[in-house]
């Protein structure tokens, strides 16, 4: 692996060790669909497993820094410059019914910013990482967006909008706006944080969502700026976190998707 620092050197290993029992358990989904319990109720003990060693082993390597995971929520320990930001499975609904597409996603946040994070697909193997002026990597490979400029030929993912989403219907009517603007059908694959990262390495050249929370986007934040992404929110400023909307793009096509979106 390239020279990393060391800050993201604890984030991949720490996830790499809650991937573990993450693998074990996507395993035994299939024979959870017909139990007693439900799977829904395994799923979460699924993601609180997974931020209890996330926490463990962050904790372990830095243990003044604090931290923000959407288990759990805050905790202010001694270092509030520094916060670990976890999202122990982000595309909870896809492991739920067996469909491999999922990531253990964590960023550090030093003094407002995020300076570095990793998406972890498991099943697939596939780590994308990134860490301010280092450029960004899916595994030991350099990854850049991609150099589509007409938003029509463009590739676009997106998510939700969830049956108790306060903006269900202005969704559906962007979504449609959007899907006769383009040549290729929207694509709707279930996990935020992998969107981002598949933004990052090219694999498509924008992306749009409401009503994310910090943790499914911090890591991806900085994995697409490093790969020469744009992040913004639906009015094309900064204030995706507050908004709860994000616009991530390969940059040619930003100002495109925020004139189909401005609100």
């Amino acid at each position: 692996m390239k020279s990393i620092s060391a800050n993201l050197n604890v984030i991949i290993k720490a996830c790499e060790k809650a991937s573990k029992s993450l693998i074990r358990d996507f395993g035994e989904i299939e024979n959870l669909q017909v139990s007693i319990k439900g799977p829904s109720d395994f799923v979460s003990s699924a993601d609180k497993k997974v931020e209890k060693t996330l926490i463990r082993e962050l904790e372990k390597a830095r243990p003044d820094y604090s931290f923000l995971s959407e288990e759990i929520g805050k905790i202010d320990k001694k270092n509030k410059n520094y916060k670990w930001i976890i999202d122990p499975i982000d595309g909870t609904l896809n492991f739920l019914h067996g469909i491999p597409h999922f990531a253990i996603s964590v960023a550090l946040e030093k003094e407002k910013e995020i300076v570095c994070g990793a998406i972890y697909d498991p099943i697939k193997d596939e780590l994308f990482f990134a860490e301010k002026n280092q450029g960004a990597f899916l595994n030991n490979q350099k990854i850049r967006v991609s150099k589509r400029k007409t938003i029509k030929d463009c590739m676009l993912l997106t998510g939700g909008p969830s049956s108790k989403s306060n903006n269900k219907q202005i969704s559906l009517q962007e979504y449609e706006k959007i899907s006769n603007t383009i040549t290729s059908p929207l694509r709707k694959m279930g996990s935020a944080a992998l969107d981002m990262a598949y933004i990052a390495a090219g694999r498509a050249d924008g992306f749009f969502q409401r009503n994310l929370n910090y943790w499914d986007v911090a890591a991806g934040l900085i994995i697409v700026r490093e790969a020469g992404g744009i992040i913004s929110d639906f009015s094309g400023t900064k204030e995706f976190v507050e908004k709860k909307n994000i616009i991530a793009t390969n940059s040619y096509i930003n100002k495109d998707l925020v004139n189909l979106l401005k609100t």
